[in-house]
């Protein structure tokens, strides 16, 4: 009679640790400081596979460019609009398609800013910055 106990016992957990196991849900995508842009992978580049917008005359913000600065695939260019600085965050390929440098005066699209920003590449905080997908000179 132990046995057949025993036997039953073994079998059940056998059956038991074969059926299918439902997966725990997956943790959203968390944040890495940049907004989340239409079409990118969570997580991760927020322009990752993106190319660079066309960005139409009269986008949202006008400013001259004071001073630009490399880190990885981004150029974060500080602009003067209206007597205010103001960074914001680019793809490098859209600020050398429309060959940007200091002492233009650039139009890009308004977007929330990230505030207390950090640039691992750059080790700077900004107080704030805006992602943009684009930008252009203007004319």
């Amino acid at each position: 009679m132990k046995k057949i106990v025993v036997v039953l016992a073994v079998l059940a957990l056998a059956a038991a640790g074969c059926q299918k196991k439902e997966e725990a849900p997956k943790p959203a995508a968390q944040q890495t400081g940049a907004p989340q842009m239409p079409g990118a992978a969570p997580g991760g580049d927020p322009h990752a596979g993106l190319k660079p917008m066309e960005i139409p005359a009269g986008a949202g913000h006008k400013g001259k460019v004071l001073q630009t600065m490399d880190a990885g695939s981004y150029t974060y260019v500080e602009v003067e609009e209206k007597g205010q600085k103001l960074w914001i965050a680019v793809m490098k390929e859209a600020l050398v398609k429309e060959g940007v440098k200091v002492g233009d005066t650039i139009e890009f699209p308004d977007s929330p800013p990230m505030v207390n920003f950090q640039s691992k590449e750059l080790k700077k905080t900004f107080d704030k910055v805006i992602f943009s997908a684009g930008l252009r000179k203007a004319k």
